[in-house]
């Protein structure tokens, strides 16, 4: 969602401010503003509507806001239109207390009406300036510190927040505190950063303290303090950060998106060797062992967007090759549902960030039922790393477009190799097949650099498609899992409304859809299902469909059917979901280029979905 960077040292804070909030713009955003402090100074705040160029043009890029600490932020409407008004920082009236925050209070309209009994007037429309305004209210009505202060507002708060604030009483200092909301800190050469998230400072510092749940932060001139919400000072270790700031630059290419798209066989390879150590998969880095992996009875995938549409294909897998019944639900479903969950069942929650509202309040819900819990995230210390059990770290790097890919790729890798494992500990599979599917998905990396040297006939094609105002994703089995997300591909970015569908749902109601001209994609990479996918693809061809086929390479009689053929090398069927989709990537991102659109920041949308 939002975006927050603060920082206190010696040099300037608003270049830096600026900077870093440069770096969370794949977040989303429709406003921003900054607050800096020179000293013992009057804090200068500048906030604007529209992008972040708007605010640097305001600044001079920074260096007309003279000061040494400060805080920016860039804000996605919630409470309140997109306007300089609604913008962050908000203040008290006598900016005794100014603040900074990302995700949604709940409980503001009764807090605000508390404030408006005790004088406060509000001159905004969101719930920050209620945030705020409490705070101050705790600080001077029992002439508490920063610390006492903040805890206060943190126990009457409902909802979600990551706050930082500055007090007139103590400059050079930034206080910030969390709920279900991600917040890092760092230190080098005695400068102090916080930010939502790594890539905000990851050209100063590498060395990070992920704050915990509840819990507040003293952040002084290269050091920081952090407390609980009893206000009891606590240690925190110190993380390194192992990505370079290289990794989040887009190196040349035109749009993060393909950078990374790019990036997929690296990720893969990374993630594969990440656990298969000499030929053999070694999970003591996940913590989930072989005599676990025989008590289960029932595996629940639980995730929001693409990482569902990951659990929807790795189901299939793990279904083939276990006896174990796998359901897969949608974290903002399953949070909300009154259902017995099976005794010896393990509960996967998929999350990119390790931050997700509705998967991280699943996670808690499995956990609260005594539940065993593994999480697969690329973010190291995020909110999911640290309460499951278990946790499966994919080895993606840093994703900048909101469009996820190369940590969808890892995220099916895991889940390969969780079927895998779960398979020869439950000796369900020999490990001689196992050595044998290992080889195999050794050869996924070197088999999506292939497929990537096609994708100029596949720009071709989606030059066609700009003009398409709807379109469908039709497959069997895996195919139809890999469909899903295609679609979800074309829609986010290009704006053109897409469907997937089972093929054999075709006739239950979906093929009266189907008109002169209108694209249909058909995936096509299961062997057993190949004809009657091909039979759903007649059904349309015959209504006028223009249909786009995606199968492995030797199935050329595709030619005679499709307008459009895509192939892809041939492997295990259970892996070639992992092909299949790098074309649906790549048709998405090159309709949306057609199309003139921001490839990477789509809108209404954000990277990491840390609010219901």
């Amino acid at each position: 969602m939002c975006g927050i960077v603060g920082f206190t040292g010696s040099k300037q804070a608003a270049p830096i401010l600026l900077d870093g909030l440069s770096k969370l713009e794949y977040r989303g955003y429709d406003s921003a503003g900054i607050a800096v402090r020179d000293g013992e100074g009057e804090t200068e705040i500048v906030k604007a509507k529209g992008k972040l160029e708007e605010l640097k043009k305001m600044t001079n890029n920074g260096d007309a806001v003279k000061g040494d600490c400060g805080i920016g932020h860039t804000r996605w409407a919630t409470h309140g239109e997109p306007s300089a008004l609604n913008a962050h920082p908000h203040s008290s009236e006598d900016e005794n207390v100014i603040a900074v925050h990302n995700g949604i209070i709940e409980n503001y309209q009764e807090l605000k009406e508390k404030l408006s009994k005790s004088g406060y007037e509000f001159i905004s429309q969101t719930d920050t300036e209620v945030a705020v305004k409490l705070i101050d209210y705790y600080y001077k009505k029992y002439n508490l510190g920063p610390v006492d202060s903040i805890a206060r507002a943190m126990i009457r708060i409902r909802g979600s927040y990551a706050l930082c604030v500055m007090f007139k009483d103590y400059p050079g200092e930034v206080y910030t505190a969390r709920k279900d909301s991600p917040m890092i800190i760092g230190i080098a050469n005695g400068e102090t950063y916080v930010a939502s998230d790594v890539p905000a400072i990851l050209k100063y510092t590498r060395n990070v303290y992920y704050i915990g749940n509840m819990e507040i932060a003293k952040l002084v001139k290269g050091g920081v303090t952090f407390y609980n919400i009893d206000r009891e000072e606590i240690e925190k270790p110190l993380t390194e950060i192992k990505w370079d700031a290289e990794a989040a630059e887009k190196g040349g290419y035109e749009h993060f998106m393909l950078k990374e798209i790019h990036e997929q066989p690296k990720v893969v390879r990374d993630t594969i060797n990440s656990v298969v150590k000499d030929g053999k998969i070694d999970f003591s880095s996940i913590g989930l062992t072989d005599d676990e992996m025989k008590k289960i009875s029932q595996i629940y995938i639980v995730a929001c967007g693409s990482a569902y549409h990951v659990g929807m294909a790795v189901q299939y897998v793990i279904e083939d090759f276990t006896s174990i019944p796998v359901r897969v639900e949608l974290a903002s479903e399953f949070r909300y549902r009154k259902m017995t969950l099976v005794k010896d069942s393990l509960v996967i929650i998929i999350s990119q960030s390790g931050e997700t509202a509705d998967s991280l309040a699943a996670l808690r819900e499995a956990k609260e039922k005594g539940i065993m819990t593994l999480g697969i995230v690329n973010v190291v210390g995020s909110s999911i790393a640290r309460e499951a059990d278990n946790v499966f770290y994919t080895l993606a790097g840093p994703e900048i477009s909101v469009a996820t890919t190369k940590a969808y790729s890892t995220q099916l890798i895991a889940g390969y190799l969780l079927a895998l494992q779960f398979a020869v500990a439950r000796e369900e599979m020999t490990e001689e097949k196992c050595c044998e599917l290992l080889k195999e998905l050794y050869t996924i990396p070197d088999k999506i650099e292939k497929i990537l040297e096609d994708k100029e006939r596949i720009q071709w094609y989606a030059n066609k498609l700009a003009g398409a105002k709807d379109a469908f994703f039709i497959g069997r089995g895996i195919d139809y899992a890999i469909g899903l997300e295609g679609s979800l591909k074309m829609k986010e970015i290009s704006y053109i409304h897409s469907e997937a569908y089972a093929a054999g749902e075709l006739k239950h109601g979906p093929i009266s859809l189907i008109e002169e001209g209108i694209p249909v994609i058909g995936v096509l990479t299961q062997q057993e299902l190949y004809e009657k996918t091909v039979s759903n693809m007649v059904e349309v061809k015959s209504r006028g469909a223009s249909l786009m086929g995606l199968t492995t390479y030797g199935n050329y009689s595709m030619e005679d059917l499709a307008d459009f053929t895509v192939y892809i090398p041939q492997t295990d069927s259970h892996f070639a979901g992992s092909l299949s989709v790098i074309p649906l990537q790549l048709l998405g991102y090159y309709v949306s280029v057609a199309k003139g659109y921001d490839v990477d920041k789509p809108r209404n949308l954000a990277k990491s979905v840390t609010v219901e």
